[in-house]
């Protein structure tokens, strides 16, 4: 079994196309998608066109739903953006989706954690808003719910991570598939230097072992940075084109 798990492409569709072609040669036996599918100032309205195309297992992130739920004055400029480039019966769709999935082999798919998709999952915040590993019983308590689960696939953080949880359940995120840094948010500039790569992950069982291949991808993300720029947004120009926010 191989699985390749995707989240938070937030609308760049050059990225998601490097990650899906990067898939299929690697042939995986399925993909899911941990949310977050399209808010940006990139491609959001091809990018859910793409994604609608594919029909693949995929989780509701916090974006998905806000793009929804929130007024526009609640939405950050990039939400705004992917909700007057959307239809209200794609916004719909967005909503729509599940706030988790159980899969096979006792896998459990969510965008943050298994209750909450604005929290991380593998993430604390410190009060200047970086991020730091989870302690162990952070990470034990956000989990407690969920006793039976092998493996969960989180999303949420852009930040790749592999741990062995509490009771041998390994958790992973695989990374953003094309956001290494949401430039809206206020603390964008201070987060640690990231990279412009476009993350994922396959996960593979053999003989009743699981393996996780972290995987990074160059692709044009140039063309991304100069999408961003027409569209009059120069922090996300730079935020694709280098992986962190001046």
């Amino acid at each position: 079994m191989r699985l390749a798990v995707i989240s938070d492409i937030h609308g760049n569709l050059a990225a998601l196309e490097a990650v899906l072609a990067d898939i299929k040669a690697r042939g995986a036996d399925g993909t899911v998608n941990l949310g977050d599918c399209v808010t940006s100032p990139l491609w959001p309205k091809e990018t859910f066109e793409a994604l609608q195309s594919l029909s693949l297992p995929t989780v509701r992130g916090n974006h998905d739903r806000w793009i929804e739920e929130f007024p526009d004055d609640k939405l950050s400029s990039a939400g705004l953006f992917a909700r007057n480039a959307l239809t209200a019966e794609q916004r719909r769709a967005l909503h729509a989706l599940p706030p988790q999935l159980r899969l096979d082999e006792g896998i459990l798919a969510c965008h943050g954690t298994p209750e909450d998709d604005t929290t991380c999952l593998l993430e604390e915040s410190l009060d200047d808003g970086r991020f730091v590993p989870a302690r162990r019983d952070v990470l034990a308590t956000r989990l407690a719910r969920e006793p039976t689960a092998r493996v969960v696939l989180c999303g949420h953080s852009h930040r790749q991570a592999l741990v062995q949880g509490p009771g041998e359940c390994l958790v992973l995120n695989p990374g953003s598939v094309g956001c290494p840094v949401f430039a809206d948010i206020p603390l964008a500039a201070s987060l640690e230097y990231r990279s412009p790569h476009a993350r994922y992950a396959v996960l593979t069982k053999r003989k009743k072992v699981w393996q996780v291949e972290l995987l990074a991808l160059e692709y044009d993300w140039e063309a991304a940075s100069a999408r961003a720029l027409a569209n009059n947004r120069p922090e996300w120009a730079q935020a694709v084109l280098s992986g962190y926010v001046k």
